[in-house]
């Protein structure tokens, strides 16, 4: 298994066309913007090596024989679940940020049923290919990136109605295939070795050059990645007491395929129409599983620095204040449970795998669409209005005022800069570019709301729940109505 350092040095290998704000970077290891998105996945590999978190971070692959990173891993037990979830519990603690690896994982996990399943039913010979990739990906611990969402465009429109919308084939050759379109929200991509792209939604039996899954370098010919802004005030970056979170931060990408040539060797998937959904439905399971580990872990950051805040002002034995440090705990353990839960009642696969709870994994991501905004409203209440109206480190630094200014903003305990610091960590998590993961992220990731409800409506088992409350009452089961097809502005809804 790599190292942090040896981790680091891969990527200055690579030879991407990468842009932020405009502007080609030529060493990504090294751009203020990205370093800390970098320095955030390192600890994936530094705490691997940790003899405290070994367990948790490494697992046994029998497909290498051999320890593996536990984010190359297939899980193959309930244990494995739980895992996971604690493994990323520990990262999110760690960094207080997103840690960017945890969408390749899930990706490999579906992908492994998928193709096995495929091949089970249709005699492809997708899943021995797979296998060479996953072998691959845990010789080398590698970074993948799993890559899903497409831009949609009109979203009452299919893919077939607007192909520029959705990465598609374009070319079908010998021994591969022509890619082109764009995969948006690429989160950890600048910072990754390989790319594992994957169908974002079901698909139509005449669709089929969107039924596409396959694996690609980051850097292969016609890939160009955009960076995207974080809402953070650029005369902060490289400033240490400004930062916030001074060493981590996370990172989002556009990327864009322009006419990519993949080898067949590296293709999944490659027509199926019908097993785009199930593909969907194995990595929505995994992925919203998985904010049940990584946000409790950021959420301890913040529940830490609301508590330190309080401390450093001398109003941590306010019994407001201990109220509301405590609804953030209880907020926090209720995602966490929701992780585990799912994984607890995990299930065995047709591959041999283990399968989160579908219906428990996606109460839980739903959770985290509510959950953080309530603790970054109790973390900005605890703050209080310094939060936003802080001084620069210049100013505190300033030779005719800047003491004065110490004065008037150190607490109860602690120095100016102490305050500063534990201010400034609070608006990253809750205002700056960290709360791009605490907030938007826990909205967005793995499918907004409403993509949770529409899965829980479905998973819900209504007919058994309304039939044993009929037995219980002494009535007779009520069948629903027929479903009708409502239609809105000429558009039938699918």
């Amino acid at each position: 298994m790599k190292t942090a350092e040896d981790y680091v040095a891969s990527l200055r290998k690579r030879n991407l066309r990468l842009f932020v704000k405009g502007k080609r970077v030529d060493d990504p290891v090294d751009h203020p913007a990205v370093a800390p998105s970098v320095r955030t996945v390192a600890e994936s590999y530094r705490l691997a090596h940790d003899p405290e978190h070994r367990d948790v971070f490494t697992a046994h692959s029998r497909f290498i024989d051999d320890r593996v990173n536990r984010f190359t891993h297939i899980f193959e037990s309930q244990d494995d679940l739980r895992k996971k979830t604690e493994m990323q519990r520990v990262l999110g603690r760690t960094t207080g940020t997103c840690f960017q690896r945890c969408v390749g994982m899930d990706a490999l996990n579906a992908l492994f049923n998928v193709t096995f399943e495929m091949d089970e039913e249709l005699a492809t010979a997708y899943h021995p290919r797979f296998l060479e990739l996953l072998r691959f990906a845990q010789r080398e611990d590698l970074i993948l990136c799993g890559a899903m969402t497409d831009p949609k465009g009109d979203r009452r429109k299919a893919p077939a109605e607007q192909p520029d919308q959705y990465l598609r084939v374009v070319e079908r050759r010998a021994g591969s295939i022509v890619v082109r379109g764009a995969k948006m929200h690429q989160t950890g991509v600048a910072n990754s070795h390989w790319i594992l792209v994957m169908p974002g939604r079901s698909l139509a039996d005449h669709e089929g050059d969107f039924a596409v899954s396959f694996a690609v370098p980051v850097d292969a010919k016609g890939i160009t990645l955009v960076y995207g802004r974080q809402p953070s005030d650029d005369r902060r970056l490289g400033c240490d007491i400004d930062q916030g979170n001074a060493r981590y931060g996370g990172q989002e990408a556009v990327v864009i395929f322009e006419d990519v040539e993949v080898p067949l060797d590296h293709v999944f998937m490659l027509g199926e129409t019908a097993w785009a959904n199930p593909l969907v439905e194995y990595f929505a399971g995994h992925h919203r599983a998985s904010y049940g580990g990584c946000k409790p872990g950021n959420g301890d950051v913040l529940i830490g620095a609301a508590a330190l805040i309080a401390r450093l002002n001398g109003t941590e034995r306010a019994s407001h204040v201990r109220d509301k440090l405590v609804e953030m705990v209880h907020l926090n353990e209720t995602m966490h449970a929701g992780g585990l839960a799912a994984g607890a009642r995990g299930h065995r696969t047709p591959a041999g795998t283990y399968m989160v709870d579908p219906l428990l994994a996606n109460v839980c991501k739903h959770n985290v669409t509510r959950f953080p905004y309530e603790m970054t409203r109790l973390a900005e209440d605890l703050a209080g209005g310094l939060l936003v109206s802080m001084p620069a480190a210049e100013d505190l630094e300033h030779p005719e005022y800047g003491e004065l200014l110490k004065t008037y903003v150190t607490g109860a305990r602690g120095t100016a800069e102490d305050r500063v610091r534990v201010l400034r960590l609070i608006e990253n998590m809750t205002l700056g570019a960290t709360a791009v993961a605490i907030r938007t992220e826990s909205m967005h990731g793995a499918g907004s709301p409403q993509a949770q409800r529409v899965r829980m409506e479905a998973q819900a088992n209504l007919d058994e729940k309304v039939a044993n409350a009929a037995r219980i009452a002494g009535v007779a089961p009520v069948a629903p109505t027929a479903h009708r097809p409502v239609e809105a502005a000429g558009v039938t809804r699918r």
